[in-house]
């Protein structure tokens, strides 16, 4: 067993390393960099200038960073935070160090940049194939309530994707078109097969208390970063397939997470934030890979919503919708200066 103190010392060596190329790509700026708890931290007031944001307001624990069309919304002492209304869920709780406030180097690398400036992610633009994993099947039906199974809604979803897509002229291939049972591992398989350009999307259904409800969108988590709701291990230090698109996957999972949001309508759902962690499939995958989750089936009203084809629908359109804007967004003005 690894002791505490060791494995924070192993993390403080391992950011100092990986960070400082992904991070000194990411710009030339005199960022205002702290050390706080054994980790970097940069300043909120440096991220304002970089980012060209024109107010930073706070009232409280509460900060307002606006400019242009963006309001980044942030708490101290907290791990939420939202962009434009999108709830993303930090590494590290945002913190005050004398009179600046700072978030942690890695959440404005792996996380915040890359949704700021998605034309930044190398090539990510390059593909016209669309993986869509229906998952559970067969034996495994994931979550039942008393309306239907999870593996039947997946593939409902999954179908309708595919139909949207191939319309728009993309080639989609459904890791599973009927109710057979996949491992894990075969869905990773499937998608690695290919060998041209292609994204990965993994459609769920979410079981929890009566009283959890909500989408929840979630990423593989980066390298040093622990699987959400889990302290940091010792494996969270080793690099996955997934980590390649670290970028990638942060901005396809924010056009996924939003779009649904917006073709459900936010009175009948509830924004859970955009996630990281370490799910098989995530892990494995090669092309960048999210996990999306379209509502609970133990909670009483998202179940009786998930009966109406029109919130299938609804949650198909979302994600088509992404795909298209994902493309656009990543593929937007090529700089001369990228960061991955």
């Amino acid at each position: 067993m690894i002791h505490l103190s060791t494995l924070t010392k192993r993390l403080t060596q391992f950011l100092t390393l990986a960070l400082f190329f992904g991070f000194a790509a990411v710009a030339q700026a005199q960022w205002d960099i702290m050390q706080f708890g054994g980790r970097d931290y940069v300043s909120l007031d440096s991220i304002k200038k970089f980012y060209n944001f024109q107010t930073y307001k706070r009232s409280g624990n509460q900060i307002v960073l606006e400019g242009g069309n963006l309001i980044f919304k942030l708490r101290i002492g907290d791990q939420e935070s939202t962009l434009n209304g999108i709830k993303f869920v930090l590494t590290y709780p945002v913190i005050e160090s004398g009179a600046k406030t700072a978030i942690s180097r890695i959440d404005l690398t792996k996380l915040i940049h890359p949704v700021l400036r998605p034309n930044y992610i190398l090539n990510a633009g390059n593909f016209r194939t669309v993986i869509i994993d229906a998952g559970h099947g067969g034996k495994d039906a994931g979550a039942v309530n008393a309306y239907n199974t999870e593996k039947a809604y997946n593939l409902r979803v999954a179908q309708e994707v595919q139909k949207l897509l191939t319309a728009k002229g993309y080639r989609v291939i459904l890791t599973r078109s009927s109710d057979v049972y996949l491992t894990l591992q075969q869905r990773v398989d499937i998608a690695n097969s290919l060998k041209e350009a292609a994204i990965f999307i993994s459609i769920h259904f979410n079981s929890g208390g009566r009283s959890a409800r909500g989408i929840e969108t979630f990423t593989l988590s980066p390298q040093g970063v622990a699987h959400y709701g889990s302290g940091l291990k010792p494996s969270d230090l080793n690099a996955r397939n997934g980590n390649i698109n670290d970028s990638a996957n942060v901005a396809l999972a924010t056009a996924v997470h939003s779009q649904v949001l917006k073709n459900i309508g936010r009175n009948n759902t509830f924004d859970r934030g955009i996630k990281r962690a370490r799910f098989s499939v995530l892990t494995g995958v090669r092309h960048p890979a999210i996990l999306l989750e379209g509502g609970f089936m133990s909670h009483p009203y998202e179940a009786q919503l998930m009966e109406n084809p029109k919130y299938m629908s609804a949650v198909a359109r979302g994600v088509a919708n992404a795909v298209i804007l994902y493309k656009s967004a990543v593929s937007y003005r090529k700089p001369a200066a990228r960061a991955q």
